[in-house]
């Protein structure tokens, strides 16, 4: 990536202008939040910075509520204390500084994976203008000022109205009190109109960001891309995209939290059988997983379309060399000594080429089981503690390691 970093410097073509794009293509060093923790010195250019991002993140949604519970003695009110609320905790000190730290994550791969496209030629240097538009169009949506205030209108609408049935309680709790639905205490009205808020702001923002990625890509999906059925990545030379989606694996982790932290309530503290979880803990591993990775599909109709041009191609190639050397070597004979020649190399490199081709997928994606086991790794690991509330610690292990071989 340097050495074309410096042709990009030396030579500014509009191919060079297209490669320096994408070397600076970042779903996250954008938009009004951004350019706004900046001004706050809370992030670098470059997302420096981050344990100033995490621990404010921290003081502002979740030292309040601690702070307001426990000068209005609310810690030990109704059924669930304040300190007793893993759901709370886990929200705010575990799956919030996640989702901000992931935008490291996220800025490095994605940036990558858009690299990808020019430094080996998949995107042909007649397309490389719609892909310099893309890029554009992308970093518009990323900065856009009403799209970020639409975020969050939605989260005091939509966001405030879902919260609002929880508010209706049958007992008090540290935030609210029994029978009213607007009986809130002091970390109630924070709880409710400030942290829920923020919280459900960077997250959406993080659905805005996976949004225009995948929209990016079904743009480029739409290009003449130049595939090549042999790679030996065995995906027509895509298989990056389908490693870019570990770069949404914390977000997958964070959600996972969410889940863990909600069903740990109410196993703990409400007497739930956590067996009885187990088809939601399911839908949800699957579900998130697969909005992860099936929209990569887009590019299936163009790596069917290679394999299916490279049986032509390699097959009439093949039939071509095997006559020759049939020829040559069986039928009639040259007098040639055999043993060293390189036809017999050649026929068996070949061969190697058409098992490539044998061995692309039957059904054309750019992912596999691993980017599958990564990902649903990443949703499922909060979730498995809570198995320690059924099982001991060494039955756990023991199950893990004989699911894992």
């Amino acid at each position: 990536m340097e050495i074309a970093q410096k042709v990009v410097d030396s030579h500014p073509t509009k191919e060079s202008t297209v490669l320096e794009g994408s070397y600076n293509f970042s779903l996250v060093l954008g938009g009004p939040t951004f350019q706004l923790l900046r001004k706050a010195l809370l992030s670098g250019k470059n997302l420096e910075l981050l344990h100033r991002r995490v621990l404010f993140i921290a003081l502002f949604t979740w030292a309040p509520l601690l702070l307001f519970t426990v000068l209005g003695s609310g810690s030990s009110a109704g059924r669930i204390s304040f300190f007793h609320d893993i759901e709370v905790h886990a929200r705010f000190l575990v799956a919030l500084p996640v989702l901000i730290a992931a935008e490291l994550l996220a800025h490095s791969r994605l940036r990558s994976a858009v690299c990808a496209f020019v430094d080996r030629r998949i995107v042909l240097p007649e397309d490389l203008s719609r892909f310099h538009d893309a890029i554009n169009s992308a970093v518009r949506l990323r900065n856009s000022i009403w799209l970020e205030l639409a975020l969050l209108v939605l989260v005091y609408t939509v966001g405030l109205w879902v919260w609002s049935g929880r508010i209706v309680l049958d007992i008090s709790t540290w935030y609210g009190m029994a029978g009213g639905r607007w009986e809130l205490t002091p970390a109630g009205y924070w709880y409710v109109f400030v942290s829920i808020p923020v919280f459900q702001f960077i997250l959406l923002r993080w659905y805005m960001r996976i949004f225009i990625w995948f929209r990016f890509l079904w743009q480029v999906s739409r290009m003449n891309l130049n595939l090549f059925p042999t790679h030996p990545d065995r995906c027509t030379g895509l298989a990056f995209l389908g490693k870019s989606a570990y770069a949404f694996g914390p977000v997958l982790f964070a959600q996972g939290v969410l889940l863990a932290g909600i069903v740990a309530t109410r196993v703990l503290y409400m007497g739930e059988n956590l067996l009885s979880f187990k088809v939601q803990a399911l839908g949800f591993v699957v579900f998130f997983v697969a909005a992860f990775l099936a929209p990569l599909l887009m590019f299936s109709p163009k790596m069917a379309a290679s394999r299916r041009k490279g049986w032509a191609e390699y097959g009439l190639l093949a039939q071509r060399y095997v006559e020759k050397f049939d020829n040559k070597w069986v039928r009639n004979g040259t007098g040639e000594e055999l043993l060293g020649t390189s036809d017999i190399q050649s026929l068996a490199d070949l061969a190697n080429s058409y098992d490539i081709l044998r061995e692309i997928r039957t059904v054309p994606i750019p992912f596999g089981l691993q980017e599958i086991a990564v990902l649903s790794a990443a949703a499922a690991a909060p979730i498995i503690p809570l198995l320690l509330t059924i099982f001991s610690p060494e039955e756990l292990l023991t199950r893990i390691i004989k699911m894992a071989f």
